[in-house]
């Protein structure tokens, strides 16, 4: 194991960090919690996270000052002004959505994620720091606040790395589901009464079934946001939400109606055959078929993240 891995697994067993951090995301939550916000932070209308993306133009930007303080001449001087001031402006929308998805994780991924944050406010501050002394005309001061922030940024980038690729946070979990693709016989009509829902297997893979209004909807039993038990949640109004973090699914088509999600639920179609309800995966075309909520088939699945 690398020296930065072995960092990385202090972090996540740094208990100690608890004491701030769980304050920090109890706080956050109860700030995001109207729906408006909660969405737009977690990238819910646009399908996509937000906080990735944003990213890019912040780091870039930085790296791109670092670059032509570092090689540039006086001629690039305006250049490299502009572009840390670019960061520090778009570093506040990316705190903010950042902070948004840090605020659903525990344990070891709370407290690197915890540093990736302190870290990332630390590169903020001396980049402003780098701002003020170039408008003074303190270029010198200017560069060497500059670097020290890139610095920073280069550790709290190797932290966001690894909660992303190596801790999975964030990831749509249910990516690597499978099918089915041809109807799959689950369990019998009568067993499933009016407003009831049932979680069943159907060749390998959890569906979340609930019968309204007379008809049978089938989604995915596993939510996509944090892969927390959508059987377990509460249903109302066409919708079920999740118990972990109240993403909130039509039944319809999979669709979000509340973050934190921003991939919607693989949806199934349903018919009766012989007495039993048999499901299949929305073939494209179909609300919530292939070309919107259907994932590709795969030979895994994403383990099961429990509170």
């Amino acid at each position: 194991m690398s020296m930065p891995q072995r960092m990385v697994r202090r972090l996540e067993r740094a208990e100690a960090l608890d004491r701030v951090a769980k304050p920090v995301s109890k706080a956050t939550q109860w700030a995001v919690k109207p729906r408006i916000i909660r969405n737009l932070l977690s990238g819910t209308y646009a399908g996509h996270p937000a906080h990735p993306p944003l990213t890019d133009v912040t780091v870039g930007a930085w790296c791109m000052s670092a670059l032509l303080d570092a090689a540039g001449g006086r001629d690039t001087e305006m250049a490299s002004d502009i572009l840390v001031a670019t960061g520090v402006i778009s570093a506040v929308p990316t705190a903010l959505t950042g902070l948004n998805d840090w605020s659903d994780t525990i344990g070891g991924d709370r407290r690197v994620g915890f540093v990736h944050a302190a870290a990332n406010t630390t590169a903020l501050s001396l980049y402003v720091a780098s701002l003020v002394s170039r408008a003074r005309g303190n270029r010198g001061m200017g560069k060497a606040l500059g670097f020290a922030g890139f610095g920073m940024l280069t550790v709290s980038a190797y932290l966001g790395g690894h909660l992303a690729f190596v801790k999975g946070v964030n990831v749509n979990r249910t990516a690597w589901q499978e099918g089915p693709e041809e109807w799959t016989p689950t369990i019998t009509e009568d067993s499933l009464a009016e407003g009831d829902h049932r979680t069943v297997d159907a060749g390998g893979v959890r569906v979340l079934l609930h019968k309204m209004d007379g008809k049978v909807y089938g989604i995915a039993a596993t939510c996509s946001h944090m892969g927390g038990p959508l059987g377990d949640g509460t249903f109302e109004h066409g919708c079920v939400t999740c118990p972990w973090h109240g993403s909130t699914f039509r039944f319809s088509d999979g669709g979000i109606e509340r973050g934190p999600a921003s991939s919607p639920q693989p949806c199934y179609e349903t018919r009766i055959e012989g007495g039993r309800i048999e499901v299949r995966i929305a073939p494209a075309g179909l609300p919530g078929g292939a070309d919107e909520a259907r994932p590709r088939r795969a030979s895994r699945r994403i383990p099961v993240h429990t509170p």
